[in-house]
């Protein structure tokens, strides 16, 4: 459960970062990812969650 929160979490601020990123950097001349804030949010999730399911805590039990 706490890895699910941390990547839906990353998720989240990925997008928001994704438009932010729109909205004050936005590339006018042509950029394939760039050129709408959809893709833009779409982008930022996916680097975000990408990005905070490396954060989670992998134990393997050992079996006996």
């Amino acid at each position: 459960m706490k890895n699910i929160l941390i990547t839906s979490s990353g998720i989240l601020l990925g997008a928001l970062a994704g438009y932010l990123y729109y909205v004050y950097w936005l590339c006018t001349n042509g950029c394939m990812i760039t050129s709408k804030p959809l893709h833009n949010s779409l982008y930022g999730a996916l680097m975000g969650g990408l990005f905070f399911s490396s954060f989670h805590s992998t134990s393997y039990k050992k079996d006996s």
